[in-house]
């Protein structure tokens, strides 16, 4: 059994002539327009021949032509093949020409008037809303009576603790720590 070898793939650097945006261009010559987002796809899956290279804005893919015409003729057998010449046009532009080919001209402000379900839907929907500001309001006034309640409540529990842990008026004491380091600054322990 004799092996055959397979083709090498190109290793002349100067067949990878073309970056990703002059292959956009050669898609559009050809009538078959892509994004530089579908072409460097192509380059990463492998569909067209590339190398990427490090340039100082990062990386880019060169591109030999000679993949990019197979690539194209691969496009152009394959809508031949499913009957299509060209890609679907937009939706727009396909309900612009239906509109203009079935002769019924509807009225401008055909959207603009509302359907008789959607209003009655409103009006329930805003019926429903008006309903949940009304029981919010509420529910915030009763919230706001407990608070007062809180408050009042705590300001006579301090009155009752103030007599039982002394005046707030006398300076808080020292730690022990405090003292030691004003005895060593004085070279004299301070008393309270």
């Amino acid at each position: 059994m004799s092996e055959q070898s397979r083709p090498d793939a190109p290793t002349d650097e100067h067949g990878y002539l073309l970056s990703v945006e002059e292959a956009a261009d050669h898609y559009a010559a050809a009538g078959h327009p892509r994004t530089i987002r579908a072409i460097q796809k192509y380059c990463r899956r492998g569909d067209l021949e590339s190398q990427k290279v490090e340039t100082t804005y990062g990386e880019r893919y060169l591109i030999t032509p000679a993949s990019i015409d197979r690539h194209i003729a691969m496009i152009i057998e394959r809508s031949q093949a499913s009957g299509h010449e060209q890609p679907r046009p937009a939706a727009i532009v396909r309900r612009n020409e239906i509109g203009e080919t079935s002769g019924l001209e509807a009225p401008e402000n055909v959207r603009e008037q509302p359907r008789p379900a959607a209003v009655e839907f409103q009006d329930r929907y805003m019926a429903h809303l008006e309903k949940e500001n009304t029981f919010l309001r509420e529910q915030n006034t009763v919230l706001l009576e407990r608070v007062k309640e809180t408050n009042i409540l705590t300001g006579r529990l301090q009155e009752m603790l103030t007599p039982l842990l002394g005046s707030s008026d006398r300076p808080p004491k020292s730690s022990v720590r405090d003292r030691a380091a004003s005895s060593d600054a004085n070279g004299s322990p301070q008393q309270e």
